[in-house]
């Protein structure tokens, strides 16, 4: 057998009588000094697996931490006529000038298991980042997607907080459309993903969620961190499988991110710890998505795009809504709007999806909206939307003959009758809508409308910056601050509550991507949610994320690992010392208002103290150069607002 020798300690490193966990290579060693002699034994106690290395020599012998169990310290051997396999394997101990030296055989090369098939077929299908946390009931999964990264074919992001992994995950997902992945330990680490998942879920983004979980041998006993994760999954994965010694391994992540991909939806792997290390099957392939998936353009029905060019034909004030599905297919749809001479808004989790300054674009329509998007829509005679929910939120008129495109046929006409539902892909029927009209329509001309209604608007948003009760700066002034300082093509990634209904109304986009937690609304959602922006983009586009200080507590531990991965993300973080949102519904539904108030530290001094840059602000005239210097700041900043919780 070939040995290879490895200096483990210094000559005066452990004491005499003492023991000392120890790595040689790859293993893990109980070294102790007894009686003048080391001993290098397995530090894995053979009955509980507990570390011998972290026990002590007592009378002589070495206890194991865990259940109490003695060992002579120098031969591995229990006391008494015990059973032979209770013995620990010892290794060969020289005492050289220069240290303590173990020998332990060469390693032998890397066997390939099964979930290094699964992790070959993870970026096979162009999965490139993984949000997790490493942990005792995932280890072997995780040394499978390290070899990967080595590759660098895969980027692992090591979270504080699952739910953080989840959130950026989502966040991922909604940006660029393709899925990132989620690894935990099984118990509390999957169970933290939940609402992540859920965000993702709900706005429809492809995610893949990989769980350890106990031993198969053990599930259904209580075992310590068993929970039935495929029933706690069951409502939010719309695809939930646990790899077995007998799965075909390259079959089911290849199911998980077909499921993923094509229903835009969450998709779940369970790992039982003994399943992470089987060696693969000798020649076993990974999988990819090639002769797996078709092209998605679905185009429509010719009878429904017959009615809706009808239709469109017959308005004179066509106004056109798009919501977060319309988000990859912009250009086709700014391109009809102006053959229809129609105004153009968003929904919130729309917002920014056209210009702020484009000659039809009006901003978003509803709670989180501009006064020039619901004007517009009051005033038109049709409305055309693609990729919108209809959410209550959204405050799209059910009263209007209504235009609705969607790839979902089920979410067509979900609340209520359209008047002409389209299933299609927008980025086909959008394109077959400006073909069949074009030189066909006569709708009026409304810009000079739209430009009448911004300068209303914004002469009405500088009235609100002048105000000041003295106790912080007002949300208007924040955000035309923001508005004036992010750079045009900032992705931002904004959380819940007052903050996100300012953002919504007074922040004025350019060309700038914002994702949200839509219809969750979960708080919590923003920095995170940034975190996910930087693994997808964040080499390409300055990334901004906006909170409240409810929502940045959430997940604030987590600025660490922005700080770890070097993340240059702006953070706008408004502080009120309350869930400002609460405190507003209580007195809006004639409550007292209770527990809503928040103790808070200084915000700016934590991102110093984490590693970051931080500043604070105080006075209105002070927000512009506080963004720019976090802006420029090559790393993790956050700029802490002390705002007017009622000035909104």
């Amino acid at each position: 057998m070939t040995t290879q020798w490895f200096r483990v300690l210094d000559l005066d490193e452990l004491p005499e009588g003492r023991v000392k966990t120890v790595t040689a290579g790859h293993k893990s060693l109980a070294m102790t000094h007894y009686q003048g002699q080391y001993g290098a034994l397995d530090n894995r106690c053979p009955h509980q697996g507990g570390p011998l290395g972290e026990g002590a020599i007592e009378n002589g012998l070495l206890r194991c931490p865990w259940h109490g169990w003695d060992y002579c310290p120098l031969t591995g051997k229990p006391p008494g006529n015990l059973e032979v396999d209770d013995a620990l394997a010892t290794f060969p101990v020289a005492v050289r000038e220069n240290g303590v030296y173990v020998a332990l055989a060469v390693e032998k090369s890397h066997v390939r298991t099964v979930t290094d098939v699964m992790a070959e077929t993870l970026v096979n299908w162009g999965v490139t980042h993984v949000f997790g946390m490493v942990g005792h009931s995932n280890l072997g999964l995780a040394d499978a997607l390290r070899r990967q990264e080595e590759q660098g074919k895969l980027k692992f992001i090591g979270i504080r907080h699952e739910g953080a992994g989840a959130f950026a995950a989502s966040a991922f997902a909604k940006l660029t459309g393709r899925p990132a992945a989620c690894l935990t330990i099984a118990g509390p680490g999957a169970t933290n993903l939940l609402t992540g998942m859920w965000d993702a879920k709900v706005d429809r983004a492809p995610i893949l969620a990989l769980t350890g979980q106990v031993n198969t041998q053990v599930l259904g006993t209580g075992n310590f961190q068993e929970c039935d994760l495929s029933a706690a999954f069951s409502g939010v994965a719309t695809w939930s499988q646990t790899v077995l010694s007998g799965s075909k391994h390259a079959e089911l992540m290849t199911q998980a991110l077909k499921h993923a991909l094509i229903q835009r939806d969450v998709a779940h792997l369970i790992f039982p710890d003994e399943v992470q290390t089987l060696p693969a099957a000798e020649n076993a392939k990974a999988s990819s998505p090639e002769g797996r998936v078709s092209p998605l353009q679905i185009a429509p029905p010719p009878e429904a795009l017959d009615q809706a060019v009808k239709h469109l034909r017959q308005a004179k004030k066509p106004v056109i809504i798009v919501g977060h599905g319309a988000r990859f297919n912009m250009p086709a749809i700014i391109e009809l709007a102006e053959v229809l001479n129609a105004p153009v808004m968003t929904t919130f989790k729309g917002k920014g999806l056209i210009s702020d300054h484009h000659p039809l674009g009006c901003g978003v329509l509803g709670r989180s909206g501009t006064p020039i998007a619901s004007w517009f829509m009051n005033e038109s005679d049709l409305l055309l939307v693609f990729g919108a929910s209809f959410s209550n939120h959204t405050g799209i008129s059910p009263y209007k003959p209504i235009i609705q495109v969607d790839f979902d046929p089920m979410a067509l006409g979900k609340f209520h009758a359209v008047t002409v539902p389209v299933w299609g892909e927008i980025s086909i029927v959008a394109p077959q809508l400006k073909a069949a009209l074009a030189g066909k329509v006569e709708t009026a001309d409304q810009r000079p409308q739209v430009a009448e209604r911004w300068r209303i608007w914004r002469e009405e948003k500088l009235r609100r910056e002048q105000d000041d009760r003295g106790q912080g700066v007002n949300s208007a002034s924040i955000f035309a601050a923001m508005t004036r300082q992010i750079p045009a093509n900032a992705v931002i990634s904004v959380d819940v509550g007052n903050n996100t209904y300012s953002f919504g109304r007074y922040f004025e986009c350019q060309a700038q991507s914002v994702l949200m937690s839509g219809y969750l609304g979960s708080i919590g959602f923003g920095f995170p949610g940034a975190m996910g922006a930087w693994a997808a983009v964040g080499h390409e586009r300055p990334i901004v994320s906006v909170s409240g200080d409810g929502g940045f507590g959430q997940y604030l531990a987590d600025f660490n690992t922005a700080v770890k991965y070097e993340m240059n993300i702006t953070h706008i973080l408004l502080n009120n010392d309350q869930l400002g949102k609460i405190s507003k519904e209580q007195r809006a539904g004639e409550w007292d208002v209770w527990q809503t108030s928040l103790h808070n530290p200084d915000f700016s001094k934590y991102a110093e103290i984490c590693g970051g840059f931080g500043v604070r602000v105080t006075q209105k005239a002070e927000l512009d150069q506080a963004i720019s210097e976090a802006l420029t700041y090559d790393g993790p900043a956050i700029v802490e607002v002390m705002a007017d919780p009622e000035l909104i």
